[in-house]
């Protein structure tokens, strides 16, 4: 529930705030039978209610008045309306006054809509606070969820002749409620993962929000929330995500459109592949609050497609030349047929691989991952069995040649194991070398030996340029 919602309840709320009737004739009107909707209050009490209710030209004094005139007198005739001014007024600057004062009416009067929005609207903002860690933020929506849906059993009661409302009055206050509390469930939902959840709640939610508000910005960015929810879904359904996201992008003024429209990119690139035919769903996204009758976003390519489909053109003399991550993908989602095919053409080859970032490292076998979804993911997808450096053995006969070549020998043994542990730690991209050997298609893992590890040569040191003598 934003600012302007509260705004406008309080505004309906006027109507249901009056004081109460009151004549003042001295102490012996304590004695007089009140009239038909008159409330009986001797002077003194009268003259601190009056103080407090009357005099008082602001939320912020009146509230405190109040609340000082229930405390002298706590079984005050009126109250009921007392609790309710105390609520409003609190509502207008004070929120964790409000959502107490508003406890408390809804002890004396536990169906009172504008307490439960207010419960509603101020719990939420206390429950998304960024300060807030996750579990405190799950509980404080949960209990946001729980006043919403006894607030929406609320807007299904018929008027109340004691309320002093009429009927317009009442379903004014009912048209910002009912898309309020559902609101407020679809959140919660969403926060909990639970998108079929969310997904009833926001087309609740829109379907009762007046025509003329349903491309208003708070609305539309309700529609994205509803677009969001299907991704929630097992399996996500990228068609309506799309639909939705698409329908806020497309109607959001032009400084919200930037934050949207990759959403519904997404979604639409999810089901389809490419963005081909996305003009489509923009036009009946624009014109319709709901996919129409018939509307469907062709499905893309599965893998098992795109593999076999690159096979299929691609001539068996050119195989080995295919690139390596197109023949990792091919080993992984292709079928076995055109997989074997792959294999076959590189297996007991020796091939350099570069750009391999190192996900795991050890002197013996490094995992790395190649291909663009495994470096995006960082999940390794090929791993190398190293070949062993050698050590040089001392020398037997201990004369100072030899041992000087022994000394010049560790030396550089000693600095390639240095370099190599640099150039392989986890986290950096690294060349290699090694040969196929073996794989696993689910999930990928193909198997080198022989593994090399390929440092780049060091630039030779520039030479002096020559001194230029001038006469």
């Amino acid at each position: 529930m934003n600012k302007a919602a509260i705004a406008s309840l309080l505004a309906l709320s006027a109507f249901t705030v009056a004081p109460a009737l009151l004549s003042h004739h001295g102490a012996a009107f304590a004695q007089a039978p009140a009239a038909p909707g008159q409330t009986v209050m001797d002077a003194a009490e009268f003259a601190v209610y009056d103080g407090a209710m009357n005099k008082q030209t602001t939320p912020q004094t009146q509230a405190p008045a109040l609340e000082a005139y229930l405390v002298q007198y706590p079984k005050s005739s009126v109250r009921t309306d007392v609790l309710q001014r105390i609520m409003l007024d609190y509502s207008q600057f004070d929120p964790a006054k409000a959502v107490t004062a508003a406890d408390n009416y809804l002890a004396v009067s536990p169906n009172n809509l504008q307490a439960y929005l207010i419960e509603v609207a101020y719990r939420t903002q206390a429950a998304q606070d960024p300060k807030v860690d996750a579990a405190t933020k799950q509980a404080g929506l949960d209990t946001v969820a729980t006043y919403a849906k006894k607030g929406l059993e609320v807007t299904k009661l018929p008027l109340d002749p004691k309320s002093g409302m009429t009927q317009a009055q009442l379903d004014a206050i009912v048209a910002i409620a009912t898309p309020t509390f559902y609101g407020a469930i679809a959140a919660d939902a969403m926060n909990n993962k639970d998108g079929a959840g969310a997904i009833a709640a926001y087309k609740s939610e829109l379907a009762a929000i007046k025509p003329d508000q349903l491309t208003q910005p708070a609305t539309l960015q309700e529609v994205f929330f509803l677009a969001q929810a299907y991704r929630l879904l097992t399996p996500p359904d990228f068609t309506s995500c799309a639909f939705y996201a698409t329908r806020a992008a497309a109607l959001a003024p032009a400084q919200f459109q930037g934050q949207l429209q990759p959403t519904a990119n997404y979604c639409y690139k999810k089901q389809h592949g490419t963005m081909d035919g996305y003009d489509a769903v923009v036009a009946a996204a624009k014109s319709n609050t709901d996919p129409p009758a018939g509307f469907a976003i062709a499905p893309a390519p599965t893998d098992k497609d795109i593999a076999d489909g690159l096979m299929k053109t691609t001539a068996d003399a050119d195989i080995p030349k295919l690139a390596t991550g197109d023949k990792e993908f091919v080993l992984a989602n292709a079928s076995p047929e055109n997989a074997a095919k792959v294999w076959d053409s590189v297996k007991g080859k020796s091939y350099q691989i570069p750009g391999a970032l190192v996900i795991e490292s050890s002197p013996t076998v490094l995992k790395v991952a190649v291909s663009d979804d495994a470096v995006q993911g960082k999940k390794a997808d090929y791993s190398f069995t190293l070949k062993p450096l050698t050590a040089p053995e001392e020398p037997k006969a201990k004369t100072p040649v030899a041992l000087a070549a022994y000394k010049k020998a560790k030396a550089a043994y000693d600095k390639e194991v240095a370099d190599d542990a640099a150039a392989t730690a986890v986290g950096k991209t690294v060349t290699l070398a090694g040969t196929y050997d073996s794989y696993t298609p689910n999930p990928i893992m193909i198997n080198m030996t022989d593994g090399e590890i390929i440092l780049p040569k060091a630039e030779p040191a520039a030479k002096p340029k020559p001194v230029v003598h001038h006469k």
